[in-house]
C-alpha cells in the first residue's frame, strides 16, 4: 500500500500494482480507490488512540536482515501501547532474544503492526518506521487503516505471569513441521500473516489476521499450506504483496498453553483453484512453504479461552446456537 500526503489524496491511488490487480480481477477496482482514499490515514484518529490503550497484546510484522518476513505476538498490560500523538504509537517492550521478528526490529527499521482485540473483534492497523528508546520503541505512522472484522473468534484474556518475564523454555528451530507443529496448524481457526513489498518509496510491510473453521489451513503431502481467502474488505494487502514478493511470515498461537509457532517461507496466489480441496466460502486459495520454522513453547504470558465463534466461521461450519453454546462450554 502507498503512503498518500494530504494535498495528493484526491488524485493517487492507495493501492499499488499487486492490490490493483486483484481488485481488477472482481471489478472493484474503480471503488475501492475511493474507499481506499477515504480509510488510509497518515495518523491515528482519537478512537484508535484511546483503542490501543486497552489491548493487552498486538501483532508485528518486520523483516529481517536476510530479508525474511515474521509475524510475532507479544504482550503486555493494559497500558502498555499508547499514542502520545497522532503521528506516534509507543510501545513500552523489551527485547525478545528468542523472537526470531526481533531481528528485524531496529532502530530505523520499517514495521507493521495489528491491534486486535480478540474479545471485541475491534482492530486497527499500522505500519511505518520504528523508532527505538529506552523503554521499547515509537512507531512513527505512515499509514493506519480499519482491518475486516469478520472471522475473528471471541476469547477471553488473562495473564498467568508478568509480561516482562520470559518464558524459561527454549526455542525449537528447524526448515520443516514437526508433529508438535503440524498438529497445532491442522487444529487452528486463527493464525497470523506478515508480507511486504518495496519500490522507489522503500519498504511497506503488513501484517494481518486470518481466521476460519477449526482445520481451515490444510497442509499437504509437499509440505505446502493452503490458506483459503474469504470475502472481506477487498483491500487485498496480503494478497497483493504475495503477487509482488513471494515471501510471508505466518504464525499460529496455541491459546491454551501459549506457545507460539512463527515460520518464513515462500507463498504463491493460487490461480487454478480446483486443485485445492474446496472449502466452504473460500473465494480463492494461496499457499506457502515454510522455509525456517521457529517452536517456541510459552512464548506468550497470557491465555485465551474460546468465547463466541465468529458468525460467519460458524456458517462455514454448517453451526447453530446449539453448537455455538457447546463450543464455549468446552
Amino acid at each position: 500500500m502507498t503512503t498518500l500526503a494530504a494535498d495528493e489524496a484526491t488524485t493517487r491511488l492507495p493501492w499499488h500494482e499487486g492490490e490493483t490487480q486483484l481488485q481488477r480481477s472482481i471489478g472493484v477496482e474503480a471503488r475501492m480507490g475511493e474507499v481506499g482514499r477515504k480509510a488510509i490515514r497518515d495518523h491515528l484518529i482519537d478512537q484508535h488512540r484511546e483503542f490501543y490503550t486497552l489491548l493487552p497484546m498486538v501483532v508485528l510484522g518486520a523483516v529481517d536482515a536476510d530479508d525474511d518476513v515474521w509475524a510475532t505476538l507479544r504482550a503486555g498490560y493494559p497500558g502498555f501501547l499508547h499514542a502520545p500523538d497522532p503521528s506516534r504509537l509507543r510501545v513500552a517492550l523489551p527485547r525478545e532474544g528468542a523472537d526470531p521478528a526481533e531481528a528485524g526490529m531496529e532502530d530505523g527499521a520499517a514495521i507493521a503492526l495489528l491491534g486486535i482485540d480478540l474479545g471485541t473483534r475491534r482492530r486497527n492497523r499500522l505500519n511505518g518506521t520504528l523508532h527505538r528508546h529506552a523503554g521499547g520503541f515509537d512507531l512513527v505512522v505512515q499509514e493506519s487503516f480499519g482491518n475486516c472484522p469478520k472471522y475473528i473468534q471471541l476469547r477471553h484474556a488473562s495473564f498467568i505471569r508478568a509480561p516482562q518475564q520470559s518464558s524459561a523454555l527454549p526455542p525449537h528451530t528447524g526448515s520443516t513441521l514437526d508433529d508438535e507443529s503440524r498438529r497445532l496448524v491442522e487444529q487452528a481457526d486463527t493464525l497470523f500473516v506478515a508480507s511486504y513489498f518495496e519500490d522507489g518509496n522503500g519498504r511497506r510491510i503488513g501484517v494481518s489476521h486470518r481466521g476460519g473453521p477449526t482445520g481451515f489451513v490444510r497442509i499437504g503431502d509437499d509440505g505446502w499450506l493452503t490458506i483459503p481467502d474469504f470475502p472481506g474488505n477487498r483491500f487485498f494487502n496480503t494478497l497483493g504483496n504475495i503477487a509482488i514478493n513471494r515471501k510471508a511470515g505466518l504464525a499460529f498461537v496455541d491459546f491454551a498453553s501459549g506457545s507460539l509457532l512463527q515460520m518464513t517461507g515462500y507463498a504463491e496466489l493460487v490461480q487454478d483453484a480446483s486443485i485445492c480441496k474446496p472449502l466452504a466460502g473460500a473465494e480463492r486459495y494461496w499457499r506457502f512453504r515454510p522455509r525456517k520454522v521457529v517452536w517456541r513453547p510459552d512464548a506468550l504470558p497470557i491465555r485465551y479461552d474460546m468465547v463466541e465463534w465468529s458468525p460467519f466461521t460458524l456458517n462455514m461450519r454448517g453451526g447453530n446456537k446449539a453448537e455455538a453454546a457447546s463450543d464455549r462450554a468446552q
